[in-house]
């Protein structure tokens, strides 16, 4: 790693012309990046991926850094995979993917733990929507699902015995998610005592219904979040995406590995995908009962 970073460096004074000040900049910017990836467990620089960049976003964001700091600690970044990847030490660049923040644009909006707990404690789960509505938005954060994978989730894509949801990501590729005991609770009560209730004699192959035996939309779910946030005291807008960026970033937090992390989210790139078929089923369910809050 250090000797790429420093062909780099090279690079940027013999070719660019850039000024020794410059070049200690780059130069510290790019040893931060180095002790983050090595902190991770992370050997190379070509085994980083988008999750890797964004969990640095955020890494850099707790250490207090304003928006123009982390824009240049991007650019630094992104002009080392371009020059590793025309010199054909790489093929990807993790970072062309993430903009660049040049206005202060902020990163999407992270819930604290007490304010997801207040969130879910929020429903009153004496009804049978309530219980579906609790079921939803515990597998949601519990899983760090998109609303798009919670809301086509079939009752044969949850193991409650297993404590394990499939979920069908983009471009139809499969993963395999735990799920803590807060979760099954909460599926097992909709499950078993409320969704025959609210499908009065239908049925369907969807765990989340609405009307009519229909599956949960994205606009129905959003007005949940939004029903929930309210009763919980949270005046600033909570979307879906909110909560799957709170459960990354309190597993991050928690210390859990970025690996286990990217798997869980199915942020797996083509060039990365091999990484992630390394990691067993049984050591993401550790991970998860070892770091996620509400396990």
């Amino acid at each position: 790693m250090d000797k790429f970073i420093q062909e780099y460096l090279d690079f940027l004074i013999v070719e660019k012309g850039l000024s020794p000040n410059s070049i200690a900049s780059y130069a510290d910017d790019l040893a931060q990046y180095a002790n983050f990836l090595a902190e991770n467990k992370i050997q190379a620089l070509d085994e980083a991926d988008t999750t890797v960049i964004l969990a640095w976003l955020i890494h850099l964001t707790r250490k207090g850094l304003a928006p123009k700091s982390r824009a240049r600690h991007l650019i630094t970044i992104r002009g080392l995979y371009r020059f590793l990847i025309t010199q054909g030490h790489t093929a990807f660049n993790p970072v062309k993917d993430v903009d660049i923040p040049k206005t202060g644009q902020a990163l999407p909006e992270i819930m604290s733990v007490p304010e997801v707990e207040a969130l879910l404690e929020a429903i009153d789960t004496t009804r049978p929507k309530e219980l579906r509505n609790a079921a939803m938005l515990e597998i949601m954060y519990g899983a760090g699902l998109r609303v798009s994978e919670l809301i086509h989730l079939k009752t044969s894509d949850v193991n409650l015995d297993a404590n394990l949801v499939r979920v069908m990501g983009k471009g139809a590729k499969e993963r395999i998610v735990p799920i803590g005991s807060r979760a099954r609770e909460s599926t097992v009560r909709w499950k078993d005592q409320a969704r025959p209730l609210v499908l009065k004699q239908l049925t369907s192959p969807f765990l989340f219904v609405a009307r009519a035996a229909k599956p949960m939309t994205r606009q129905g779910f959003w007005k949940i979040i939004k029903k929930y946030a309210a009763l919980a005291g949270i005046s600033r807008s909570i979307t879906p995406h909110t909560l799957r960026h709170s459960f990354a970033t309190h597993l991050l937090e928690g210390g859990a590995d970025l690996r286990s992390v990217q798997t869980m989210l199915g942020h797996a790139d083509i060039s990365t995908t091999q990484i992630y078929t390394h990691i067993s089923r049984d050591y993401l369910v550790r991970m998860h009962e070892k770091y996620h809050p509400r396990r």
